[in-house]
């Protein structure tokens, strides 16, 4: 398989694949989907290249992204790369201060803008005076500048051909022919969890390395297949899983908006699909209620087909040993019938991989998953290591842990139990940063993930939490919030949770309950309420929580299980400050807004 420098991917594909299909785009009034070619693929992203070049981007230069995913975005990516350009991609959801202060770091003149909320964000920056924007690009059709915007111009018209001189073609191709593997490729802005967001620099030849060291890992999978893109673009996995796919020449469906990713799985069927956890704790919230609530044949059939499975997956399957004839009939009956209604009801049905990674996901959600042939590989990575560390390998894959680590990648663990990697694929440095950056990697070269874990015999990372979000008890005893908080999600009733404890004598949690859940039990049991937070607060309430929670955390040791609990009415959000835009906790601007709540637990 051949290894191009990302300005060339798209064109040697095209000059192999021409009239095949590259992408899937989705009209979301009509819900149709249209096809692009690799020949068509190559044609735009060379009208953007152009287009670039004749609005004065010059080679080491950057330019922005601030859209939600689109067909574009793709094309914007591939014509930056062709003149030598870096792109900065920024979430949908960023604020208008987090967009001031990525701009101006990153001087950017060219910003590409999706929707009116987006544009209107970027006119005000613009017109502040108080950045170095001079041009904007509108990709929706429908969005309206203001009366007096003399800056901004439609997508459509950016690439027409117009902005595409002789010059401008002759000097893209030179800047093509000049290409380096050290040129910045992205600069992917951290979610600033514990403090100011950075810009993590990755370069050419660290997207070369990690598709080489998947080419080694992901051998069993087909040459070509199609995979669906719904995580924000702006998202390291997304963004280096839609590299190595094109790498392969598969196909993307590209869906605009997560909140319909549903519907787009069951029109376009896809093969393959990146994706956080959450996405496969709602899928096994949704069979466990599916169970609950069937009659007593179907609920004992499926439950005698997860475990069958589970004996045929992992007694058998994983650890590279025939399974009984008996036990190999069963399973083939439930995969032709019970798994295959369960996948086609999701849309997943030809799956052949769905990489998940981002958080924590607890072994019973994955042993599930696996055991009714979903093709899960569970994985663990970093923007500052182009994504993967580790992930599961095709057998002999370790539960419990996050992976195996990936070829020619180095990890060993830190004094303090920190886990540290060396390889092609860590980031060259944060941007403008080089303070942050030198206290990012030891003397010897390893970067400091400044996550915990540590290493199986079979060179498994086992992932304990994030370091800074470690705390000790009164007691003395340490706590992983992250894990108990993913014990609390495994069940249907609770949305989010956030684990409270630090110099505390116990262990307790903030608690976003699933409306709908609680308000039909409360139904069913007659509980009379005047609002939410009453009914959150009735003793009949309480005592189901209690009962939840219990049977969740089990098997957790005693100084980390939750004793006590506070139901709150109101979602955490990223408009509140208290979710980044890949929707991690914010936990210092929590526990400061509840801080009054936390108080009454430990009364």
């Amino acid at each position: 398989m051949g290894y191009y420098h990302l300005s060339e991917l798209i064109h040697q594909h095209a000059t192999k694949f021409g009239d095949e299909e590259a992408l899937k785009v989705r009209d979301m009034d009509t819900h149709k989907w249209a096809s692009v070619s690799w020949d068509e693929f190559s044609k735009k992203l060379m009208s953007v290249a152009q287009a670039l070049c004749h609005f004065g981007v010059k080679p080491q230069a950057n330019i922005g992204v601030f859209t939600a995913n689109c067909a574009e975005c793709f094309y914007i990516d591939f014509g930056a790369f062709a003149n030598r350009a870096g792109v900065v991609p920024m979430y949908a959801t960023t604020s208008a201060a987090q967009l001031a202060y990525i701009v101006n770091e990153t001087a950017m003149e060219i910003l590409f803008v999706g929707e009116q909320e987006h544009y209107d964000k970027v006119r005000a920056l613009q017109t502040s005076r108080r950045t170095t924007i001079k041009q904007i690009v509108i990709i929706d059709a429908k969005v309206k500048p203001a009366s007096d915007d003399k800056v901004s111009i439609y997508f459509s018209a950016f690439v027409s051909p117009k902005n595409r001189t002789s010059q401008d073609i002759t000097s893209v191709e030179k800047r093509m022919k000049a290409k380096q593997n050290d040129d910045i490729a992205h600069i992917i802005y951290t979610s600033g969890t514990t403090g100011e967001s950075k810009g993590v620099v990755l370069t050419h030849a660290n997207y070369l390395s990690v598709l080489k060291t998947h080419d080694i890992r992901l051998d069993y999978l087909p040459q070509r297949f199609l995979s669906m893109s719904f995580l924000p673009m702006a998202h390291i996995f997304e963004k280096a899983w839609s590299i190595y796919c094109f790498h392969r020449g598969c196909s993307i469906a590209v869906c605009p908006d997560p909140r319909f990713i549903q519907d787009c799985l069951q029109e376009v069927r896809p093969q393959a699909m990146c994706s956080v956890p959450r996405f496969w704790e709602k899928v096994y919230a949704a069979v466990q209620d599916k169970i609950d609530n069937s009659n007593w044949l179907f609920g004992n059939l499926f439950i005698d087909a997860i475990n069958t499975g589970e004996r045929y997956v992992f007694d058998f399957i994983n650890e590279n040993r025939k399974a009984p004839l008996g036990l190999r009939l069963k399973y083939n009956f439930y995969k032709g019938t019970v798994y295959k209604k369960l996948k086609k009801t999701i849309g997943i049905e030809n799956g052949v991989i769905f990489p998940a990674a981002g958080s924590f996901l607890s072994d019973e959600i994955i042993m599930f998953l696996r055991s009714v042939d979903i093709p899960l590989v569970y994985g663990y990575g970093l923007s500052e290591t182009t994504a993967t560390i580790t992930c599961f390998t095709h057998d002999k894959f370790e539960i419990g842990t996050v992976g195996k680590i990936m070829p020619d990648t180095e990890v060993r663990i830190g004094d303090n139990g920190e886990i540290l990697v060396k390889g092609a694929g860590i980031m060259r440095e944060y941007y403008k940063k080089p303070g942050a950056t030198s206290g990012a990697f030891t003397e010897d070269g390893f970067f400091r993930t400044g996550d915990a874990g540590y290493l199986t015999e079979n060179q498994g990372i086992v992932l304990t939490d994030r370091l800074k979000d470690l705390y000790k008890t009164s007691n003395g005893k340490y706590v992983a919030p992250q894990q108990i908080e993913a014990h609390l999600l495994s069940g249907k009733l609770i949305d989010a949770a956030m684990a409270v404890g630090d110099q505390r004598k116990f262990v307790s949690a903030l608690i976003i309950p699933n409306e709908a859940e609680v308000v039909k039990y409360a139904k069913s049991k007659g509980i009379e309420y005047q609002s939410l937070k009453n009914l959150y607060q009735t003793p009949q309430i309480r005592e189901f929580f209690e009962q939840h929670i219990a049977s969740l955390q089990s098997d957790l040791p005693e100084h980390e299980q939750v004793k006590r609990f506070e139901l709150l009415t109101t979602p955490f959000s990223i408009e509140t400050g208290e979710l980044t835009n890949t929707l991690k906790m914010k936990r210092r601007v929590i526990l400061e807004k509840y801080a009054g709540e936390i108080a009454l637990m430990y009364e």
